[in-house]
């Protein structure tokens, strides 16, 4: 177990800070006292998102040029990176595609060039976002953080995206890469389209139902952020629950929080004819456990599906 923090710097970076998970952990952050370098394309837009009193830490929002200036001024020393192309929710197009794998390469390389030059005084820290896609897809296979990499497009991606992550260990930096999982929330991510049919009573199985569906509760994804930051860890560590379960298992388990019926089966070949391949990340999955995050010590908030799910939808409308 892991249980002493390590000095980190007084502001933390963060990309991809409008994202669901961006915005939770800056919300996060702030309430815990941190300070907070916001990184967008868009700096006037997301100034206006942040709610005034939104913590007692420092903001700043800033675009991407004259960061790195910016960034040593502020002696920014620990970044947590998200930015990135969504991987779901559109058609993998050849142009879609590429745009995936050019913004985690692009952003990546720029953050690590930014830590490259911070002002010293601590261990420059980085924690980049990864995804569970690294291990490729399997119906059988359980897969931990010592096991390889797949070779499917979405693998092939997460490997390359971790690679660039990892050239900040040239720097001195200590690097965790946080393989996410399906972030469940109500704010953004794949559970409200998920629960869309559901509120219209039609409800039911995606593709086979055989796909493992390897899920983590928002506040134990931002957990997880927060560890990487204050311990003296490092290498790569499932953002998961260490109880995933089957899309059968995973509808059903919404359709009684929900309290509504499950009954309507969404064939495979329809989602494909919408998504493409990139249907894949629905039906087909991977049965991943948090082998590293338990050793290090991490307590789950939220480990089992029922439990998490009703602390989701607790008091609001169902």
């Amino acid at each position: 177990m892991i249980g002493q923090r390590v000095e980190h710097a007084g502001i933390v970076g963060v990309t991809g800070g409008t994202g669901f998970v961006g915005r939770a952990l800056i919300r996060d952050l702030l309430h815990s006292g941190y300070g907070v370098m916001i990184v967008t394309r868009d700096p006037e837009r997301f100034r206006r998102t942040v709610p005034a009193g939104a913590g007692v830490g420092e903001v700043e929002i800033c675009g991407w040029d004259g960061l790195m200036d910016r960034a040593r001024r502020k002696r920014v020393e620990a970044w947590v990176h998200l930015a990135g192309e969504p991987i779901a929710g559109r058609r993998w197009s050849k142009r879609q595609k590429e745009a995936i794998l050019r913004s985690r390469a692009e952003s990546t390389r720029r953050v690590v060039e930014v830590l490259s030059s911070a002002p010293g005084g601590g261990r420059p820290v980085l924690v980049s976002a990864s995804a569970v896609g690294f291990y490729g897809t399997s119906e059988t296979a359980v897969f931990t953080e010592e096991d390889p990499g797949g070779d499917d497009f979405l693998a092939t991606v997460v490997k390359m995206w971790e690679e660039e992550a990892l050239r900040a260990e040239k720097f001195g930096a200590r690097v965790v890469r946080v393989r996410l999982g399906v972030v469940l929330g109500r704010e953004g991510g794949a559970l409200p389209r998920m629960v869309f049919p559901y509120r219209l009573g039609i409800g039911g199985r995606i593709g086979t139902g055989r796909q493992w569906v390897s899920w983590v509760h928002l506040e134990d994804a931002v957990g997880l952020f927060r560890f990487a930051l204050e311990r003296p860890v490092q290498g790569a560590v499932n953002a998961v629950s260490p109880n995933p379960v089957t899309m059968e298992t995973f509808g059903r388990t919404l359709a009684r929080v929900l309290g509504r019926p499950y009954r309507v089966p969404v064939p495979g070949a329809a989602l494909r004819v919408v998504f493409g391949e990139g249907a894949d990340v629905l039906l087909r999955g991977q049965r991943v456990l948090p082998k590293r995050a338990e050793q290090w010590g991490y307590a789950f908030r939220h480990p089992d599906l029922e439990g998490a799910l009703a602390d989701i939808f607790r008091g609001g409308e169902r």
